[in-house]
């Protein structure tokens, strides 16, 4: 099985930690981020992994050098001279890497009690073009599910501000669920990538401004045990969660 990780990222949350590394490595219970989230994935059963870099893109390579890359096949999709975000960041990796199966992809800085074999193989099975894993935890900002449980839309409840232009949410035909920064795309989502889709953009962007032509589903993991650890006051908070998964 393959898979992606997102560790291009500039850590900007993480300053000062990030003014001299990546976020990739800033350490949690005494290992990188990026150790945690490959070793997850080595014992999930993915042995291919794609990881994209950009800040301080030379010390992830060094890291995983002199690590041998932790007994699995690695692979750089290098964006050292253009960030382009984590929609250019996959599709640059699978102009690079042509994959003819599924990509799950991983946020360098989220750890969870996933079963990511679990939710690879629901998206095999579901016929999804992607498969979005989500939750009922608290947020801001939520995406919005039919009752079919596929992607239509997304709301910010502070502000209101909804997507994709012309977006109606209501309530009695729709569910909001928190997305885990967790996914598994096909390969023919590239169909839908078309010239307005290049360099830099967000896959959130590309998602729903294309959820009416592609099908973007939903595994819905409400007791899931998910902390972002991008961010100082959850970084603190990780190496006791660390130990409850």
């Amino acid at each position: 099985m393959k898979a992606m990780i997102f560790a291009a990222g500039l850590g900007t949350r993480l300053k000062p930690l990030t003014d001299t590394m990546p976020k990739a490595l800033v350490p949690v219970a005494g290992k990188p981020m990026l150790e945690h989230v490959i070793m997850k994935l080595k014992s999930s059963g993915f042995d291919d992994i794609i990881i994209n870099i950009h800040h301080f893109g030379e010390q992830i390579i060094d890291f995983l050098h002199s690590n041998d890359n932790f007994g699995v096949n690695i692979r750089i999709s290098d964006e050292r001279d253009m960030l382009l975000d984590t929609g250019g960041g996959i599709k640059h990796a699978l102009e690079l890497f042509p994959i003819d199966e599924p990509l799950l992809i991983h946020n360098v800085d989220i750890l969870s009690d996933v079963n990511l074999k679990e939710f690879y193989n629901f998206h095999v099975r579901s016929g999804n073009d992607a498969t979005l894993m989500v939750s009922r935890r608290e947020t801001s900002r939520y995406l919005i599910f039919d009752k079919g449980n596929r992607l239509c839309g997304w709301i910010n409840k502070n502000s209101g501000e909804t997507k994709p232009e012309g977006f109606v949410y209501d309530c009695n035909i729709h569910t909001e669920y928190a997305f885990s920064g967790i996914h598994v795309v096909s390969p023919y989502i590239m169909k839908y990538m078309d010239n307005k889709w290049n360099g830099k953009f967000s896959i959130m962007d590309f998602y729903l401004s294309t959820c009416h032509e592609a099908r973007f589903g939903a595994c819905i993991k409400p007791d899931i045990k998910l902390i972002d650890i991008g961010k100082p006051e959850t970084l603190e908070k990780a190496n006791e969660f660390i130990c409850m998964i």
